[in-house]
């Protein structure tokens, strides 16, 4: 048995694309969470930022999406059980959109905390 096999490694990149197309497909959140990151990797290319503010960035970024994929999984088993089964599945829906809601939040201020100076200083020159 070999250290690494390439055709599972090809067969998990295969599922990992399928999900996240499913995910494109299927939630508008995501997509527009998605227009939000290219917004900002549009920031990133545009203004001069230093290392530590493109890394903070691609990070927030990152979480926020992978936030959102959780969310999603989350609903669909959550879908599975129904509510008339059982009374908390629209709570751990409502909690999950919840945790999404408040990292897209602090996202946008940690966009705006970075990139606003930059673009009061395109306007100040």
């Amino acid at each position: 048995m070999s250290f690494l096999s390439f055709s599972l490694l090809r067969k998990s990149f295969r599922y990992a694309i399928r999900g996240l197309r499913t995910t494109w497909q299927q939630e508008q959140n995501f997509r527009v969470l998605t227009g939000a990151v290219a917004i900002v990797i549009l920031f990133i290319i545009i203004f001069p930022l230093q290392t530590w503010e493109i890394i903070t960035l691609l990070l927030i970024c990152a979480l926020i999406l992978i936030l959102e994929l959780l969310n999603s999984a989350f609903e669909k088993l959550t879908d599975i059980v129904e509510p008339r089964i059982h009374t908390y599945v629209q709570m751990i829906k409502d909690i999950m959109a919840g945790a999404v809601l408040i990292a897209s939040f602090v996202g946008l201020l940690i966009v705006a905390l970075i990139v606003l100076p930059h673009v009061i200083s395109l306007f100040n020159t």
